[in-house]
């Protein structure tokens, strides 16, 4: 078989079984089977050892104890000590609770590393509070939603760490060049809050004294501690990205029981249980992604799309632009994890072939697909919030999307200047850069 035919069949059957809902991880294996069954070269338990093959790596620990994390540090209470804080930090801003909605998510973001955690966590305490001061309940759930997506670009993110294992680049890198992006898609959902604030002449909150800033400052200190003990641990070459991920679930198991004392006996039951269940849905799909990929590697699908791309992609404006839309196309049918496994694989010979820097390729990738989880129909932050206001997806379509402008805005500018990422990881990790 040609590269074209098994790539029409592989592609069209994951398409059809999508749109007939079968789950993602389970269609990703079932497009591959054909393949293995029409080619006699081939047989369907190559299937089961590409998975073991992919589950058998180190680097993905990582996934399953950031997100026990992240549980973890909901189940502690930490986002009202951290929106208590923001209230003290932008709450005399007309519209102030919802900058503090983008101001929790992106300190969270430091903490969790995931933005479904970030959708869930901060979604369930904010959306009724910006319910109740009279927000509309369609733009509350957009910038709710938008502002979780910083929990997979701010440091530290489970996108970055399957990026780094997948492409072998150095993760550490990264997490430092994932600051500039992250706080700048904070600026531009803060002019869109900015815009709306006054035109719907949202509330606002009487200006914190001092002393209730530091009382905040101190009460949520400890949660403020995990980026820097985490980054700074993996930048200073103290702890992998996955031994660091075992420290920030000890941190935050001190934090949740010892010091703030939030976090009982039957909770922790409870986090494991969800993190058990949300880790083992991630790592069935990174194995059965890995699969397909490994399938689409076997006919050389990927030499082929360089060879279609070479025409449109000759420079690292272009290519990068191309990589921006196939990814922002995909995230939003598939989850982030197996489209980096997929389609990061055939993009890269072609960023290589133009110069572009693997860690501005790897950058691009993560914040294409983090816009994902808010782009329909997969777009999983946005149904989160959605049931948790209690409101149809289609209500917040027209809020989601003026959010999302800006934000599409501020990838141009990552995809156009990639010094502007690259500057910190040069300045703090030049032998990786």
């Amino acid at each position: 078989m040609s590269p074209v035919e098994v790539a029409a069949i592989m592609f069209g059957a994951f398409a059809v079984l999508v749109v007939i809902r079968v789950p993602v991880a389970f269609a990703l294996g079932l497009a591959c089977l054909p393949i293995f069954y029409m080619d006699q070269r081939l047989t369907p338990i190559l299937m089961l050892g590409e998975m073991t093959k992919a589950f058998n790596s180190f680097i993905l620990l990582a996934v399953p104890f950031f997100l026990l994390a992240a549980n973890i540090m909901n189940a502690a209470g930490i986002t009202e000590r951290l929106v208590e804080l923001t209230r003290c930090m932008v709450g005399q801003f007309r519209g102030g609770l919802a900058y503090i909605n983008v101001v929790v998510s992106m300190i969270f973001a430091g903490i969790s590393g995931s933005s479904t955690a970030d959708a869930a966590g901060t979604g369930s305490l904010i959306l009724p509070a910006m319910k109740n001061q009279g927000y509309d309940p369609s733009f509350s759930v957009a910038i709710t939603a938008c502002s979780s997506v910083m929990g997979v670009i701010i440091p530290p993110s489970i996108l970055m760490v399957v990026w780094g294992g997948v492409m072998s680049v150095s993760i550490g890198a990264l997490f430092l060049a994932g600051i500039v992006p992250g706080v700048l898609v904070g600026l531009s959902q803060m002019t869109t809050i900015f815009a709306y604030a006054r035109l719907r002449n949202y509330p606002i909150y009487a200006r914190a004294t001092p002393r209730e800033f530091f009382v905040a400052f101190g009460r949520s200190f400890f949660a403020m501690m995990t980026p820097i003990i985490i980054i700074g641990g993996v930048v200073g070459g103290f702890f992998t990205p996955t031994e660091a991920s075992v420290v920030a679930v000890l941190y935050s198991f001190v934090v949740g029981i010892l010091i703030y004392q939030t976090v009982k006996g039957r909770e922790i039951l409870k986090v494991l249980y969800e993190t058990a269940r949300l880790a083992s849905i991630s790592l069935f799909c990174i194995g059965t992604a890995s699969a397909f990929g490994w399938v689409l590697a076997y006919y050389q699908i990927p030499k082929a799309i360089l060879t279609l791309l070479a025409s449109y992609g000759s420079g690292v404006t272009s290519v990068g632009l191309l990589e921006a839309l196939a990814f922002l196309f995909i995230g939003c049918f598939i989850d982030a994890i197996p489209a980096i496994i997929i389609v990061g694989p055939i993009l890269a010979p072609a960023a290589a072939s133009v110069g572009m820097h693997p860690i501005h390729f790897a950058i691009i990738g993560v914040v294409s697909l983090a816009f994902g989880l808010i782009t329909p129909p997969y777009g999983l932050c946005l149904l989160i919030d959605c049931h948790i206001a209690q409101i149809k997806v289609s209500e917040a379509f027209r809020d989601v999307a003026i959010v999302l402008a800006p934000m599409l805005l501020m990838l141009i500018i990552i995809i156009l200047f990639p010094d502007l990422i690259l500057f910190i990881p040069r300045l703090i990790m030049p032998k990786f850069v």
